[in-house]
């Protein structure tokens, strides 16, 4: 049987040899070189071209999220003189400004991509961004009239003088900065204005097909605002101006021993983020120098803060232009998820569940059966009671919906939602009140433990074999979250399982959770921050004494990221004992491979397409009676010590097979989609050898699990 028990396999604990110290990948480096992996997908001529600029849009949106929490982390260390562990406060400068150079390059590579391949190629397809310098008569008399109805009542320009200091700019907000010569209204000669772009209006603005000419042409607001800047200060002359966009540290602060009430407390606390410490100033490519310094000393920063950009500078807001064109050549072939066989004939789902455990396998496969799922506890009388946590869940659910009405109806509805989760806190805030106001329980997980794990529980009144009533479990296990977006972009597993085993942990956990009390022993769940990262130590030195002792022995791993150096530690000791490690990685890596005496026997390699990887599949040979395990958990830091995490172990033989195929072999047999880490750092883009078939693991899943067209 699989290695499920936390004290399973005590030999294996004992102390492997010491790996030889060899330098990690720093995590910050790491993540600039992922997302020059994600840029690579827009430059690639096989990707459909809306979609090539959707990832030209990623790469900017993930770079802001790097500059608003890994980079405003680091700068705020520095400014309290507080090294990162490992560094010096020298070696914490030197890597903000490596940080700054490769961010700088990889910008200025974003915007060639843009300008020089993407747009062009688009333009040649039908879909164009008219830029201002280019408007027809007839665009610029619609653009005229446009700004004058929808965009001039909603400015308020703003000339900096004594009484009009600089304004409170919001973060990642597209603003103007404008040099003016002449007196004003009142004699002066105040030099410099401000205008806010409203952050209500569109950002990329769809032209009228009688005033472009053509179905698919779009104009910017910053460039409809420029045409027009001379018209918000009459009897001024406009010398010079730039866009520009400021990003701030977003990450909230919350005092552990002073909150009484975190939702109250995040409410409070949210509305701050949008003006944190400044941490990066974008401005246009041309930008007069004067004024790019000028507003560097506005916002604290110096010059290596600052980062021209040739285009608009808030070039993620470009994803709205990909879904405003209906060109079905330019994109991604639609597809309908496909649902596992042993669901298709059974009468119902709880029924389906209690013959066999379920693999669902997203999104190649359907999420709507843990929709239904709950929906269905929701409206079975003989279901008492549901639990389940909430990470991210987005705005509209139908699963939350499903609880809600299960509360109404009277049901015990306990739902454990992480308001701390970066970005969705609003969202989930919302979320907690409505489920209230109908009769759930919530609670927040654990203060300063974020509760990533992805569970839901039913628990039903059935009657055995001898007619006797008894209560009886049902649950789910995921490694992504219950998130109606991000189910049909993501790659994850799902398990619905009736396995009293596994469903007596999953209610353990959230007696957990829920009491604050210690966590009773599971039997076959590992929780972190308690027994997980000592049970994959355990496993992986368990894999390096049979190498040892000659016996087989191979680790498979797949991950977002993997950076805790106690784990890398023991995978090098691990290779250099024999075993053979592959890792799927698909972010952040601070492990190196192929060091001589050291990794020698470890790959890693990252996996970039149409779908963001995302599921968390470990593999550990165990003498040929093999353990596969399924996690909420990356193998950070983070993950394994300072979140509530669970991994749950895939026992059905069957199931077992499909996660390894699907979840490991297909992408380590992937040469089309994959990059290759080697011992200096350096990602290589995997190229088929002569002779050898092409193949794509999400081409490939794709084609076996999604439901066949009909009309094909």
């Amino acid at each position: 049987m699989p290695d499920s028990a936390p004290g399973a396999d005590a030999v294996a604990r004992s102390a492997a040899p010491p790996a030889p110290a060899v330098p990690t990948i720093n995590r910050e480096l790491s993540l600039l070189d992922f997302n020059r992996r994600v840029l690579a997908l827009a430059e690639d001529a096989s990707v459909p071209l809306l979609e090539r600029l959707r990832f030209l849009c990623i790469a900017g949106s993930n770079l802001d999220e790097f500059f608003e929490i890994r980079v405003a982390g680091l700068k705020e260390q520095l400014r309290a003189k507080v090294a990162p562990p490992g560094m010096t406060l020298h070696d914490a400068r030197e890597l903000v400004a490596r940080l700054a150079a490769g961010a700088r390059s990889l910008i200025a590579h974003q915007y060639r991509v843009l300008n020089g391949d993407v747009l062009p190629a688009l333009e040649a397809a039908g879909v164009r961004l008219v830029r201002r310098t280019e408007f027809t008569r007839a665009q610029r008399t619609w653009v005229a009239q446009y700004f004058a109805r929808e965009v001039r009542p909603l400015l308020t320009p703003i000339g900096l003088d004594p009484a009009h200091p600089f304004p409170q700019v919001v973060n990642k907000s597209l603003n103007f900065v404008i040099e003016l010569s002449g007196n004003d209204a009142f004699g002066r000669d105040t030099g410099i204005a401000i205008v806010k772009a409203p952050r209500v209006l569109p950002r990329v603005i769809k032209l009228p097909r009688d005033v472009a000419g053509a179905d698919n042409s779009f104009v910017m607001l910053s460039s409809v605002i420029h045409a027009h800047l001379a018209e918000l200060f009459p009897g001024r002359r406009v010398d010079g101006y730039s866009q520009f966009r400021v990003t701030r540290d977003a990450d909230l602060w919350i005092d552990e021993e002073e909150v009484k009430n975190l939702r109250q407390a995040l409410q409070g606390e949210l509305p701050q983020r949008q003006f944190g410490s400044a941490v990066r100033l974008e401005v246009a490519a041309e930008c007069p120098a004067h004024l790019a310094t000028f507003l560097l000393q506005q916002f604290g920063l110096g010059a290596d803060d600052l980062y021209r950009c040739d285009g608009p500078v808030n070039i993620a807001r470009l994803a709205s232009l990909a879904d405003q064109v209906d060109i079905d050549e330019l994109k991604y072939p639609p597809f309908v998820p496909g649902v596992p066989d042993r669901l298709r004939d059974a009468p119902d789902i709880l029924s389906a569940i209690r013959e066999h455990d379920i693999l669902l396998h997203h999104p190649f496969q359907s999420f709507e059966p843990v929709v239904e799922f709950i929906r269905r506890a929701a409206e079975d009388d003989d279901v008492v009671a549901i639990k389940q946590t909430v990470y991210r869940t987005g705005v509209n659910s139908a699963l939350m919906e499903a609880l809600i009405e299960a509360a109404r109806r009277g049901k015990e509805v306990t739902v454990v939602v992480e308001l701390m989760a970066r970005f969705d806190e609003e969202a989930n805030i919302n979320w907690a009140e409505r489920l209230e106001r109908a009769g759930a329980q919530v609670v927040y997980g654990v203060f300063g433990l974020k509760t990533h794990a992805k569970l839901a529980l039913l628990v039903r009144r059935e009657r055995d074999a001898r007619g006797r009533r008894k209560l009886a479990w049902y649950a789910h296990l995921g490694t992504g979250n219950y998130h109606p977006r991000t189910t049909r972009l993501y790659t994850d597993f799902g398990l619905l399982t009736a396995d009293p085993r596994i469903c007596a942990d999953v209610n353990e956990v959230f007696l957990h959770i829920t009491s604050l009390a210690k966590a009773a022993r599971l039997s076959r769940l590992l929780l972190a921050p308690f027994t997980m990262h000592r049970r994959v130590v355990d496993m992986i030195r368990r894999e390096a004494r049979h190498a040892r002792e000659g016996r087989p022995a191979r680790i498979m791993a797949k991950m977002n990221a993997l950076v805790e150096e106690g784990v890398i530690r023991e995978l090098y000791a691990a290779s250099a004992a024999g075993v053979k490690i592959d890792l799927v990685v698909r972010g952040a890596c601070a492990l190196r491979p192929g060091v001589a005496g050291v990794s020698d026997n470890i790959r890693v390699r990252s996996i970039l397409g149409r779908f963001l990887e995302h599921h968390r599949v470990w593999y550990f040979d165990n003498d040929g009676d093999p353990a596969v395990w399924l996690a909420s958990a990356d193998w950070m830091g983070r993950n394994l010590f300072r979140r509530i995490e669970v991994a749950f172990p895939v026992l059905d033989p069957a199931l077992r097979r499909r996660v390894v195929e699907e979840g490991l072999r297909a992408y380590l047999a992937d040469n089309r989609a994959a990059w290759q880490l080697d011992a200096n750092g350096r990602w290589t883009k995997v190229r088929p050898r002569r002779g050898v078939r092409r193949r794509a693991a999400q081409a490939e899943l794709l084609a076996r699990m999604r439901e066949p067209d009909e009309h094909a």
